[in-house]
């Protein structure tokens, strides 16, 4: 994640806090795909999109109360709802939730092809290292979306 705001800035709820986790909880219920009912999985892409959706909404609040003419409010709250929503859609939701899954897919089926292990300690495994992917693709995709967490460290 990028360093926090400076003690001027101010803090983005859903990007500097832990709050920005609840996005990724589509990874977690990806990685236990293999454990859990499909119900436990579409519950966590339920919290995933309303953390997407909420993000959005406050993007859209923060644009409505920028100074500026009334007559472009209206198009500078829509250009951030739609923005923030897309982006965070991808970024959080669609891509991590797409390459654990397929992560764990591939596992398992590398696993079954290459041990004799029994299915429960295959499963596990499989969660396991779709856990262990986690926090592998969150910079990545992190770095996608801000473009400065790519810059080495001075």
């Amino acid at each position: 994640m990028s360093e926090p705001p400076s003690r001027g800035a101010e803090r983005d709820l859903f990007r500097d806090t832990w709050v920005r986790y609840l996005g990724y909880a589509n990874e977690v219920g990806e990685a236990f795909r293999s454990l859990v009912p499909a119900a436990v999985v579409w519950l966590s892409y339920a919290v995933s999109s309303s953390y997407v959706l909420a993000d959005a909404i406050d993007k859209g609040k923060k644009a409505r109360d920028v100074p500026g003419p009334e007559a472009g409010r209206s198009s500078r709250v829509t250009v951030a709802v739609v923005d923030t929503f897309v982006w965070q859609a991808l970024a959080s939701v669609a891509i991590p939730g797409f390459t654990i899954n397929r992560v764990c897919a591939a596992s398992l089926y590398i696993l079954s092809s290459a041990t004799r292990w029994p299915l429960a300690v295959r499963k596990w495994t499989t969660t396991a290292l779709g856990l262990l992917a986690i926090p592998v693709i969150i910079h990545p995709i992190d770095s996608l979306q801000d473009p400065s967490l790519m810059a080495p460290a001075p």
